[in-house]
């Protein structure tokens, strides 16, 4: 149901039953290693492009998702993806692949939450018993795209983020007495905010007032406090972002406990590999949650966690024409 002024609750608690996580060789000497499903050696993949090669890292986790779940593709009622490449086009090969219904989502970093409130909203209320949503990056066509080539060799300022090279995906089913799996509760949907900062080699800065905005917005809307939750985790803001977060919220007189709120892109990687402010790209928050949060669940760690991806709505063109930048969060709550 609706209620306060921008979230859902899902009474019927839709299960995540599956995952599917895969990632490239940064990724595979991080400190995430052993959550991942699988691990590519290079960034190539087998492919003559990187942007192939994002679309294998997608196709490979919806393979697994389905694997893990003990389903068919034909099984899938939707598939819900995007991902930050022009017109979403390793999402769309790859579920010209998968022969699934497919609905392509834009939310910059923050569509992986928004494919997961989408998916449980749709589980919810019954527009379908299996869906499959989830998202992709990889380093090298978001440094093409966004900045410089790889090639380029061009130098970054300390608040600049290092795009995660992932794909995590969740297998989303009505909840049938599935024990000891985890999920959604509710979805807290944002509005798009604008501070009027245009570095774009400062995300975190740029999406910390969306994030404080639907963090806000989340606890009046379900009347809860921040202690409900063992952990707040957001997607990809990292120190810089994560450090301003916590100062807008407390001058709006909500106190988190900085133990209690954790970063995705600050979780992924070695301290000692050069990421600069930390991790992003939508396969940040996807791979870290759909694969070490929910591992730590199963295993007991946290019973209540908020997730909140964060996404910044720029353009290569919005760039080079100057503009600021519009940023987004979505949070969804999940349980076990």
């Amino acid at each position: 149901m609706h209620i306060g002024k921008q979230s859902w609750v899902f009474e019927n608690q839709p299960v995540i039953a599956a995952t599917g996580v895969t990632g490239g060789p940064f990724e595979a000497n991080g400190k995430l290693a052993a959550d991942f499903d699988l691990l590519h050696h290079d960034l190539w993949m087998g492919q003559d492009s990187y942007e192939k090669a994002q679309r294998t890292l997608m196709e490979e986790a919806i393979q697994i998702a389905l694997q893990k779940g003990n389903l068919q593709k034909e099984d899938i009622e939707f598939l819900i993806a995007g991902d930050l490449i022009n017109q979403m086009t390793p999402s769309s090969f790859a579920a010209r692949t998968a022969q699934i219904p497919y609905l392509g989502i834009f939310g910059a970093c923050s569509t992986s939450m928004e494919g997961l409130a989408l998916a449980s909203f749709m589980i919810n209320y019954n527009g379908a018993k299996n869906i499959i949503t989830g998202v992709s990056s990889h380093n090298a066509t978001s440094e093409r795209q966004f900045r410089y080539p790889t090639e380029y060799g061009g130098q970054k300022p300390p608040t600049a983020q290092w795009s995660v090279t992932g794909a995590g995906v969740a297998l989303v089913t009505a909840n049938e007495n599935q024990d000891n799996l985890p999920y959604t509760t509710s979805a807290t949907i944002g509005k798009v905010i604008d501070m009027g900062l245009n570095d774009p080699f400062n995300m975190g800065g740029a999406m910390a007032p969306a994030a404080a905005d639907t963090i806000i917005a989340h606890f009046e809307d379900l009347e809860r406090d921040p202690s409900y939750y063992d952990l707040i985790v957001t997607g990809d803001l990292a120190k810089v972002g994560r450090s301003a977060t916590l100062e807008l919220l407390e001058d709006k007189g909500l106190q988190i406990d900085e133990e209690r709120f954790q970063d995705c892109g600050m979780m992924i990687y070695q301290d000692d590999q050069p990421v600069q402010a930390g991790a992003s790209g939508p396969g940040c928050s996807a791979t870290v949650v759909y694969g070490h949060l929910l591992n730590q669940m199963k295993k007991g760690v946290y019973k209540r966690i908020l997730v909140v991806a964060t996404g910044a709505l720029l353009s290569p063109l919005s760039v080079q024409q100057k503009d600021s930048i519009p940023c987004i969060a979505h949070a969804v709550s999940i349980e076990i």
